[in-house]
């Protein structure tokens, strides 16, 4: 069996995590993750919400990985992992009613952001929910300087990454039909955003909290 990866920050984040996610896909059947890393989101969210199939995707060489997790804990509906860069034109999965991401925006560059939300677009079906769990900016200023010492860290080590400004991404998920619903504040200063694609079953829009 292949190595199963460790990140200390999904087992601390994942209980309020999935808070968020119980109400958030309370009514979604197929949902599709987008960088799931090592893995150990997607077990522990397809365990505690055994009403959705939980398709799990990532780049090629993070794919062993969470497949070992799966492996490990045998659930009916954790799928098997498949790769998927969000640059494709085409991605493996074309239709589901919830799509989650953690901790990925502020590490891709800013064309992949665009191509983020642009599949987002294309593969949530009406009614579906995308949530995006990581740090963000507001107003152009961070939320605190912890925040602002990991960017710099980040733009340091990749020029191109960087903590997302909430209202750049809420504009790129607007042009790709998706309605913003709410922003769940986190512990560590992360934020967890939801958006709804624009028919059937969307809650009233809000304003970050």
């Amino acid at each position: 069996m292949a190595h199963k990866p460790w990140s200390e920050a999904c087992e601390r984040n994942r209980g309020s995590i999935l808070e968020v996610l119980r109400g958030a896909f309370a009514r979604a059947k197929r949902v599709l993750e987008i960088g799931s890393g090592t893995g150990q989101h997607a077990v522990f969210f397809a365990a505690a919400l055994p009403h959705l199939e939980w398709q799990p995707t990532d780049r090629q060489e993070h794919l062993a990985g969470i497949a070992a997790w799966r492996d490990t804990a045998a659930l009916p509906n954790l799928r098997e992992p498949r790769e998927l860069n969000v640059d494709d034109a085409q991605w493996p999965v074309s239709a589901c009613d919830g799509l989650f991401s953690a901790n990925t925006l502020h590490i891709m560059g800013w064309p992949s952001v665009e191509h983020f939300f642009r599949g987002a677009g294309r593969v949530l079906q009406p009614g579906g929910v995308l949530a995006v769990y990581g740090p963000f900016r507001y107003g152009g200023h961070h939320t605190a300087p912890s925040n602002a010492q990991f960017d710099a860290h980040l733009r340091q080590r990749d020029p191109r990454s960087g903590i997302r400004d909430f209202e750049a991404v809420n504009a790129l998920a607007a042009a790709a039909g998706l309605v913003f619903v709410t922003d769940h504040a986190m512990p560590a200063n992360n934020r967890t955003l939801l958006w709804c694609r624009t028919a059937g079953g969307c809650q009233s829009p809000a304003q970050p909290v």
